[in-house]
């Protein structure tokens, strides 16, 4: 029997609530949502000939009204378009739907549209198999499904939901097993690290809004996950990639994962993995391999807004060279603008002799120099670049006239990246602006398109804008009213843009406005600074003849094949020093290896900063791209503005320069197979379950791990170290073996001054001398340092090193241009020991005169080596190549450290280091010795 409260409200209210529940259970709902959508039955499916794929017709099963009408018929198409992906696109039956432009984004095509009347072989059969992947449905209600061929494993599955389409609201729904780790659905701000969590907003739509806010649409759209799942003990990953470029929300639920899309169409593509790198090499062989990189690009970055002159930039270069840190590139922000406007100089502040100067000096010296380019061009007759625009017709329209914008020049159109004439208009102004200042790359922000203003603005009669010496340039001077009268302004159905539902022109272009050839900026939104960053790419690469960098703010899937990319408006916080690393990682899985945060915060914050700047130095020396910026109002934190800091940086940066050559060739490997450069625990250790969530750790490449402090005042950092032996790479001795135990931290030392940074097990990694700059540390001779599992008695070790003439354009081995080797090392019975290289196309490393002049061997029990044998191309290393004295000496005593503490009776020996060396690296040596075991 039931018995409520005593108080007759409260009963009054339970009882309602349980008749209410009751009713609902019987079918009788008193105020129920209406219905979105009943979905479709599948009324035909064929077969393709010759592998083409099946064809199938849906149709509607009952209309509704909500977000508007639905369509009543929808074409299904399926493909298995390589073995370890398959595309399923849903879209109208009769009407050409937008899509992500081919020209942008190169793919297989889908079948034309023939209004249902497809010929071919009738298909009846319940599932349609590939080589790795499977497609399954339902007729009635239509429904999908993915799994593995080999296992069963449901991957992605809609039955659960009905399928909505409609002209501006798509929906779908997969079932997900609640311990799948999700990744990805980006850009955004994760406070809860990199797994994404249930229930936390992610809407994909670009837009500016500073990176502080969390779990806010950013600066890119990738609507793409990861999914690693632990079966049986072994981690197993797939992808699914939307490829849609119109505003979505994404509803995670744990159990579930719904996308409702504002228009386009649904074109999915799964990929099977099996492993995380599987996963990006299978994904970029779709959207496009990472963009190489020229080596200068790994060195560090330094830049300001607010250099306000010539001068303040070669003090900036001269602090860091009194201070020997390290410094490969030096930037500007918009301070070497006339009045912020592109292609121009100050002709008072960065006068182009003085500037031309400055560059052939740090030119000399190997340094590079990059600036910044808005989208928005200056609405001035007296302005040619505007001018030549206007005269080609190339920006974006609303009611046949330029669309009016405000960014930092005031009143600004943009350009349409879409338009070819807009195209070759772009490379023609970078052209110019070449000629009048050779920079060595090109840095395009504010692309979302970012827009200081609202709807459909005028110039004003009764003001100036932009207002004369305002403090507040980026507040509104138009005059502007916000545009409600059209179905792409006020859709029917609003994603939480901005993280507040705003409106989709909000800060940026309306979205009735049109692009070339009437494409609706609705549907191209989030393209913008795509398009820009190929227009940019082909730009540099014609006019240069030389491998371009270019660094964008706004993204979307594909962008990596063209640019690099930073996290945007970050603060100085250490908040936001956490965020920081996984921003980073999930850029790795977009297929955008080259990014980073900016180092120390782009907005000031409360409080002092050395600390702060002291440990992000030290982290951010180990982002793939490592540049120090901020804004006019932060006070200086240029590196050596604290000894302390410079201190750090010394430090970081030095053991990143040594590093060099690794990252190095983790960016070639990157643009052959998508690998990132710096990635998530899981990737190295996907059936190692405790670092799934991990995101205060990463690793670069496959084996070197980074675990930086990330609190205020601490000394020390709690790490976790996936299962084998990791050594400390600024001081070897220092030797942490993990049984894995279950995720359980150990607690490192981390004096301020010092980051912990780890190379694994079974690896050769290539380093050099380091140097203040890259040019110079890229010339120094090698040393490889070989990692073995502490103590081993049998083992082996590998690793590569890829050099080359970075001038070139393409990344790839060719004769007298590259070299690639590879490092093998073993030891047996615990005393045979052989370290080996195999060399591709060793002219280009001949040529450079570069030699390996040492081998540091870890890992390793023992008193000493003998019996020293070297031989280069297979010959006696005394007649084949010139060397100093080759000599074995034996490491101090390892500190050993584990889950459990410090052991106390560490071995004596860690490390055989073969030291006076000169062996080409250019030629395949190999090397043996054996271990004196004393008894």
């Amino acid at each position: 029997m039931l018995s409520f409260s005593r108080s007759p409200i409260l009963s009054y209210l339970l009882w309602s609530l349980l008749l209410l529940t009751l009713a609902s259970s019987n079918g009788v709902v008193a105020t129920a949502k209406p219905k979105v959508g009943f979905g479709y039955k599948l009324v035909s499916l064929v077969q393709l000939p010759n592998g083409g794929g099946l064809v199938g017709c849906l149709q509607a099963k009952q209309p509704t009204s909500t977000y508007g009408p639905d369509i009543p018929r929808l074409r299904l198409f399926v493909k298995h378009e390589r073995r370890e992906r398959v595309r399923v696109q849903i879209t109208d039956a009769d009407k050409q739907r937008w899509e992500v432009p081919y020209n942008l984004l190169p793919r297989e095509p889908a079948p034309p549209l023939t209004g249902g009347k497809v010929t071919g072989v009738p298909f009846t059969a319940g599932e349609y198999p590939g080589e790795e992947l499977v497609f399954t449905y339902g007729r009635d209600p239509f429904w999908f499904a993915v799994h593995r061929r080999s296992t069963r494993q449901t991957l992605f599955n809609t039955s659960a939901g009905a399928l909505v389409f409609k002209d501006q609201y798509l929906e779908v729904s997969t079932a997900l097993p609640k311990d799948a780790a999700l990744y990805g659905l980006g850009e955004n701000t994760q406070p809860g690290g990199i797994r994404l969590r249930p229930n936390d907003p992610y809407t994909i739509y670009t837009t500016d809004i500073s990176a502080i806010n969390l779990n806010t649409d950013l600066y890119g759209s990738h609507p793409v996950y990861m999914d690693l799942r632990s079966l049986g003990g072994r981690g197993v990953a797939h992808a699914v990639l939307l490829l849609n470029s119109n505003g979505m929300d994404v509803f995670y639920r744990g159990t579930s994962l719904t996308y409702k899309v504002i228009g386009g169409l649904l074109d999915f593509y799964f990929f099977s993995g099996p492993t995380p790198l599987a996963i990006v090499d299978q994904y970029t062989s779709m959207i496009g391999r990472p963009a190489p990189m020229p080596y200068w690009a790994f060195g560090f970055h330094q830049c300001r807004w607010g250099y306000q002159n010539l001068s303040v930039v070669e003090g900036v270069v001269e602090g860091y060279r009194n201070a020997q840190i390290p410094l490969d590139v030096i930037w500007n922000d918009d301070d070497h603008m006339d009045a912020a406007k592109d292609f121009t100089l100050d002709p008072v502040n960065y006068p182009r002799p003085k500037l031309l100067a400055f560059l052939d000096k740090i030119h000399a010296q190997g340094m590079k120099y990059i600036v910044l380019i808005d989208p928005g061009i200056a609405v001035n007759n007296s302005y040619g670049v505007y001018q030549r625009g206007m005269a080609r017709d190339i920006f974006i329209k609303l009611d046949g006239q330029p669309y009016l914008a405000q960014v930092w020049p005031g009143p600004v159109y943009f350009p349409d990246f879409l338009n070819p004439n807009g195209v070759s208009w772009w490379i023609d102004e970078v052209r110019r602006f070449h000629d009048l200042v050779p920079v060595d790359g090109l840095w395009i922000d504010m692309n979302e398109a970012s827009n200081f203003c609202t709807g459909k603005c005028t110039i004003p009669k009764t003001h100036q804008c932009p207002i004369p010496d305002s403090k507040t340039p980026w507040v509104c001077c138009l005059d502007c009213k916000n545009i409600t009268n059209t179905r792409w302004d006020e859709p029917p159905y609003k994603i939480n843009a901005s993280g507040q539902t705003a409106r989709l022109g909000f800060n940026t272009i309306a979205t009735s406005a049109t692009h070339y050839n009437g494409i609706l900026e609705y549907n191209a939104h989030s393209l913008y600074g795509f398009s820009q960053a190929i227009a940019t790419h082909k730009a540099l690469q014609g006019l240069q003849g030389k491998r371009p960098f270019i660094l964008t703010r706004s993204t979307f899937v594909g962008s990596g094949a063209y640019a690099a990319h930073w996290t945007g408006d970050n603060k100085g916080t250490w908040e936001n020093l956490r965020y920081s690393i996984s921003t980073m990682l999930n850029f790795g899985i977009f297929g955008m290896p080259m990014v980073g945060a900016d180092i120390c915060g782009f907005y000031p914050a409360a409080g002092s900063l050395e600390e702060l700047c002291n440990r992000w130095i030290e982290l951010g020396a180990f982002y793939p791209f490592s540049r120090d910026h901020a804004n006019f109002a932060s006070p200086r934190q240029e590196l050596y503005v604290w000894e302390s800091v410079a201190k750090s940086a010394r430090n970081a940066l030095g053991m990143r320069y040594k590093l060099l050559p690794y990252l190095y060739t983790l960016n070639y490997q990157a643009h052959l197979t998508g690998a990132p450069v710096a990635r998530p625990l899981f990737f190295s250790f996907p059936d190692f379950t405790p670092c799934y969530g991990v995101s205060t750790q990463f690793l670069l490449g496959s084996s070197v791990m980074v675990s930086p402090v990330l609190e205020e005042g601490a000394t020390s950092v709690s790490a976790m170290f996936p299962p084998g032996t990791w050594y400390n790479l600024f001081d070897t001795t220092k030797v942490v073996v993990s049984k894995g135990g279950g995720g359980a931290p150990v607690r490192l030392d981390a004096p301020l001054n010092e980051i912990n940074v780890h190379v694994y097990q079974n690896t050769v990694l290539p380093m050099q001398r380091g140097g203040v700059i890259s040019k110079d540390a890229r010339a120094t001779p090698f040393t490889l340092v070989v990692a073995f599992p502490y103590g081993a008695m049998e083992a082996d070790a590998e690793g590569a090193v890829y050099v080359d003439d970075d001038e070139r354009p393409e990344m790839a081995l060719a004769e007298g241009q590259a070299t690639f080797v590879r490092f093998h090392a073993s030891v047996r019975g615990g005393k045979a020991v052989t370290v080996r290289s195999e060399v591709m196309m060793g002219s280009f490393s001949m040529s450079k005169g570069l030699v390996i002049e040492k081998v540091s061997v870890l890992g390793l029990e023992g008193t000493g080596g003998k019996d020293l044998a070297i031989q280069v191309d297979g010959a006696d290393a005394a007649t084949a190549v010139a060397t100093s004295s080759p000599c074995l000496a034996v490491g101090g005593e390892a500190k050993l450290q584990g889950e459990d503490g410090v052991d106390e009776n560490s071995k004596r020996s860690v490390s055989v280091e073969v030291g006076g060396l000169a062996l080409p690296l250019g030629k395949s040596f190999t090397m043996t010795w054996n271990m004196r075991i004393d008894a």
